[in-house]
């Protein structure tokens, strides 16, 4: 029942997924419900919702990613970076969360799923100086300038941040530092989600 919504749901995007990812994504769905109860990792109960708020809301982005290397700050049970991760094999992802049970869950994830592409650690992001990304994500993570002031240290020389908003306020656009650019702003179609949602693209001038 989850793989054939999940399926009707993609089939509304451009999005090509293929037979063993979304199989992958619905095992993570069903981790992520079972792991709830004990450990209250997100706030949505129902496994068809979080199709839509998590999974879909996730995908969404993936066209627009460059690089091969990203970081996923504040990731929480590993979102977007785990569906991102499963249908871009191809990429690393570095999920960064403070709160050690959420790490446990994103461990058991990529040891059940054998997604070997994600790595999960436990850190502050602004004490996350191990190496450097071409995109750093986030999602419903913080306002844009604390997440640029935390996370300016991450992307690499060419490192673009994403940052996935409902909203894009344009008072929270008009306060960024100086020192950064906008790059971009997509509006995003998520299916069935009665919500905005934006994708904003920004450059760190300095690095």
């Amino acid at each position: 029942m989850l793989k054939n919504n999940l399926q009707s749901l993609i089939e509304k995007t451009d999005l090509v997924i293929n037979e063993k990812q979304l199989d992958l994504l619905v095992c993570y769905v069903e981790m992520l419900n079972k792991w709830n109860k004990a450990y209250n990792l997100t706030s949505i109960r129902d496994p068809n919702e979080m199709l839509t708020k998590h999974i879909m809301d996730s995908l969404v982005i993936s066209p627009y990613l460059k690089g091969e290397s990203f970081i996923d700050v504040g990731t929480g049970p590993g979102l977007p970076g785990i569906p991102l991760a499963i249908i871009n094999p191809d990429k690393q992802f570095d999920l960064v969360d403070s709160l050690g049970k959420r790490v446990r869950f994103l461990k058991q994830v990529k040891f059940e799923l054998k997604i070997d592409n994600i790595h999960p650690v436990q850190s502050r992001i602004e004490e996350y100086t191990v190496k450097q990304f071409d995109g750093v994500i986030s999602r419903a993570f913080a306002s844009l300038a604390d997440m640029l002031n935390w996370c300016h240290h991450l992307p690499n020389q060419n490192g673009i941040f994403y940052a996935l908003k409902s909203m894009a306020s344009q008072e929270e656009l008009k306060y960024l530092p100086n020192t950064f650019t906008i790059l971009d702003v997509i509006k995003l179609n998520v299916p069935n989600l009665n919500a905005e949602r934006n994708l904003i693209t920004i450059k760190n001038n300095n690095s």
